[in-house]
C-alpha cells in the first residue's frame, strides 16, 4: 500500500530528469554544430587567400577596371594615374564596390606610412590588401551558400556536405553569393555581394527579381526584416553613388539606357541566342553541367520516391524549385540581349552547386561505402577522374593561362624602383629621371592597371577601346576604336600616332632625354596618359604581343628600340591578337631578359 504515492511522485521527477537530458542533448548538439561550422568558416577563408594570393594569371579586365580602377582614385586622387573607363564617366556603374576597396588602399597606405615601409613593400601591400579582402569575401559566400544548403536539405544531409566540395572547383571565379540563415532567405540581397568580383550590370536580374527564396514561417518577423534590409541596401547605395558621382543619379537605369535603347553592348561583340545554354552553363560547371542539369528538371518534375530513399520534405521541394526557376529566368532574360558572356551568369553558381548537390550524393555516395559490389568500382573511379579534372583545371587557369601581364607590371615596378626612385651610384653621373614612361599596343585592357602599377610616377599609355556613344547609326557602321585602327594597319596607325621612331643612346642602364626632350618634358606636352584622350609618344617601354614582332621589327629598324623582356603567356589564346609571348622593347642598353 505504501509504495503507490512513493511511485505517483517519482514519475514527475523521471520526466524532468529525461526533459533536463533532452536540454542537454540539444545545447550539445548546437555547440557542436557551431563549432562544426567555425572550422569550416575559417577553412574557407584560409583556403581563399591561399588562391587569391598564389593566383598568377589575368583572368579578366573588369576585376581591376570596374573595381580596382575608381577605387584607387578615391582613395588617392585624381591625379594618381586610376584608369577610368567610359561606364564610369557616364554613371553606369554603382560606386558601393569601388569605396569599400577604396577604404581597403586608404587603410594599407596609412600602415604603410605608419611602419614606414620601404616604396617596394607599400606597392606589395597595396596589391595583396585587395585580393584578401576579396578571398574573406568568396570564404562568407562560400560559408552562406552551405548555410543554404544546410536550410534546403538538412542539417545533417549529404546534399549540403556535398556543396562544399563543389565550391572549392570554382577558385577562379571565387566570390559565391551568400544566403542567410533566417527563415525568409532573401538571396537577392547577397547575390549582390556577387558584384564585388565581377562588377557588371547585366548579373543585376541575378541579384534582384525572382531571385528570393522564400521558407515558410509562421512569424512576419523575418519578412520584415529583409524588407528591412533591402529597403537600407537601396539608401545606402543610392547616397554612395551620389557621393561618387556629385550628383543624384541611377546607375541600373542607366545602364539598360546605353546598352539597351543604344545597343552599345553590341559594340563588344555579338553571341547566338542559345549562347548561355549551349557555352554558359557548360563553361561555367564543367564536369558538374550533369548533375546540374538533372537537379534542375527534377526540382520542376520530382521523381517519385523509392522505397529505399526517404521523400523529399515539402519544405526543400519549394526551395529547389523557386532556385531552379532563377536559374532558368535570368539566362533566358539575358539571352534577348546581344552581347553575352559566361561571367554575366556567374552569379547563379550557388544554385546550381545547390541543386546539383541531390544528384551528386545519389550517383556518387553508394560507391563510397564500405561494402562496394563490383559494378561500383566504375563510379569510384569516375569520381576519381571527376576531381583530378577539376584539380587541372583550376591549375592551369590559376597558373598557366595568361601569366605574362601580372609578371610584365612586375618586371615594371623593379625596374622603376631600381632606376627612377634611386640616384646614380657616382655623383658624376647627371640625376636620375623620376618618370618612366610606358607604351601598351595591345588589345585594350589587356593588363592590369594602377592597381599593379602602383607608382603615379610610372606613366603608361595604351590602345583604348570606347564605344561609339551618341553616334548615329551610319557612323557606328564605320566605327573603329583605336585597338581596332592599330590592328588594322599597325604601319599607318603608328607612323600617324606616334611619328619617327626614335635613336638614343645608354648611359648606365638609363635613356639620356629622347630627341631633346626628357620624360618631364615628354609627360606634360602629351595628354594620352592612363586612358585618356590626347596625343601619345613614343615610350621609354614598348610593350606588344609576340605576334607583332615581325611588324614591329620592320617599323623600329635602326631604332633605339631593342628586346629587355619576354614573358610566356601560356599554351594560347582566344584572341588571335593576344597569341605568343609578351614583349618589352626597350629604349636603351639591355639584355635579353626573358620573364
Amino acid at each position: 500500500m505504501s509504495s503507490t504515492p512513493t511511485a505517483q511522485v517519482s514519475k514527475p521527477d523521471q520526466d524532468q530528469q529525461v526533459e533536463q537530458s533532452g536540454f542537454r542533448r540539444r545545447a550539445l548538439d548546437r555547440a557542436q554544430e557551431a563549432a562544426t561550422s567555425q572550422d569550416i568558416l575559417l577553412f574557407l577563408i584560409a583556403f581563399r587567400i591561399l588562391n587569391a594570393l598564389s593566383i598568377k594569371t589575368f583572368f579578366q579586365p573588369d576585376e581591376y577596371f570596374q573595381s580596382l580602377e575608381p577605387a584607387w582614385q578615391i582613395a588617392f586622387g585624381e591625379d594618381s594615374g586610376a584608369w577610368i573607363t567610359w561606364e564610369w564617366k557616364h554613371q553606369l556603374r554603382s560606386a558601393v564596390h569601388p569605396v569599400f576597396f577604396a577604404v581597403i588602399y586608404w587603410l594599407s597606405s596609412f600602415i604603410s606610412s605608419a611602419l614606414k615601409l620601404s616604396p617596394e613593400f607599400r606597392a606589395d601591400l597595396l596589391i595583396a590588401a585587395p585580393k584578401v579582402t576579396q578571398a574573406i569575401l568568396a570564404a562568407l559566400g562560400d560559408y552562406y551558400t552551405w548555410k543554404l544548403a544546410k536550410t534546403t536539405y538538412g542539417n545533417r544531409s549529404n546534399e549540403a556536405w556535398a556543396v562544399t566540395p563543389l565550391l572549392s572547383y570554382t577558385c577562379r571565379s571565387s566570390l559565391h553569393p551568400p544566403a542567410d540563415k533566417h527563415p525568409d532567405l532573401d538571396v537577392s540581397f547577397l547575390l549582390r555581394l556577387f558584384q564585388l568580383h565581377n562588377q557588371r550590370e547585366n548579373s543585376s536580374l541575378a541579384r534582384g527579381g525572382p531571385m528570393r527564396v522564400h521558407i515558410p514561417s509562421r512569424s512576419k518577423k523575418p519578412e520584415i526584416s529583409a524588407k528591412l534590409s533591402r529597403s537600407i541596401i537601396l539608401i545606402f547605395s543610392t547616397l554612395t553613388d551620389r557621393f561618387y558621382y556629385q550628383q543624384w543619379t541611377f546607375p541600373p537605369l542607366r545602364f539598360l539606357y546605353f546598352n539597351i535603347v543604344q545597343s552599345l553592348a553590341v559594340f563588344y561583340g555579338r553571341n547566338d541566342l542559345h549562347y548561355y545554354l549551349s557555352q554558359g552553363y557548360p563553361l561555367m560547371l564543367t564536369t558538374f553541367l550533369p548533375f546540374a542539369l538533372i537537379g534542375l528538371y527534377q526540382s520542376f518534375f520530382p521523381p517519385k520516391p523509392r522505397d529505399s530513399l526517404p521523400a523529399p520534405r515539402l519544405h526543400t521541394k519549394s526551395i529547389r524549385y523557386q532556385l531552379a526557376s532563377t536559374a532558368l529566368f535570368v539566362p533566358l532574360t539575358l539571352s534577348l540581349v546581344s552581347h553575352k558572356e559566361v561571367r554575366f551568369i556567374y552569379p547563379l553558381l550557388p544554385t546550381l552547386h545547390i541543386l546539383a548537390a541531390t544528384p551528386f550524393t545519389t550517383f556518387f555516395l553508394p560507391a563510397l561505402s564500405p561494402a562496394i559490389p563490383p559494378p561500383k568500382t566504375t563510379k569510384r573511379t569516375l569520381l576519381l577522374l571527376l576531381l583530378l579534372t577539376n584539380i587541372l583545371l583550376s591549375i592551369l587557369s590559376t597558373q598557366y593561362h595568361q601569366p605574362a601581364p601580372l609578371s610584365l607590371l612586375s618586371y615594371l615596378r623593379t625596374q622603376h624602383t631600381t632606376h627612377y626612385l634611386s640616384q646614380p651610384p657616382l655623383s658624376s653621373l647627371p640625376p636620375a629621371p623620376t618618370t618612366m614612361t610606358v607604351g601598351l599596343l595591345t588589345p585594350c585592357h589587356s593588363t592590369p592597371w594602377r592597381s599593379h602599377l602602383v607608382y603615379p610616377s610610372l606613366k603608361v599609355w595604351a590602345l583604348t577601346c570606347s564605344p561609339p556613344i551618341n553616334l548615329n547609326a551610319t557612323a557606328r557602321s564605320t566605327y573603329l576604336d583605336e585597338a581596332d585602327q592599330f590592328y588594322a594597319d599597325p604601319v599607318i596607325f603608328l607612323a600617324k600616332t606616334l611619328g619617327p621612331s626614335p635613336r638614343t643612346s645608354s648611359s648606365w642602364g638609363r635613356r639620356r632625354p629622347l630627341q631633346g626632350l626628357g620624360a618631364a618634358g615628354l609627360e606634360l606636352e602629351m595628354g594620352g596618359w592612363d586612358g585618356k584622350e590626347g596625343r601619345k609618344g613614343w615610350p621609354e617601354y614598348l610593350v606588344f604581343f609576340a605576334q607583332m614582332e615581325e611588324v614591329m621589327g620592320a617599323v623600329l629598324r635602326g631604332s633605339g628600340y631593342r628586346e629587355c623582356w619576354r614573358g610566356w603567356n601560356g599554351w594560347g589564346n582566344e584572341d588571335w591578337r593576344r597569341r605568343g609571348d609578351l614583349v618589352i622593347w626597350c629604349l636603351r642598353g639591355g639584355g635579353g631578359v626573358r620573364g
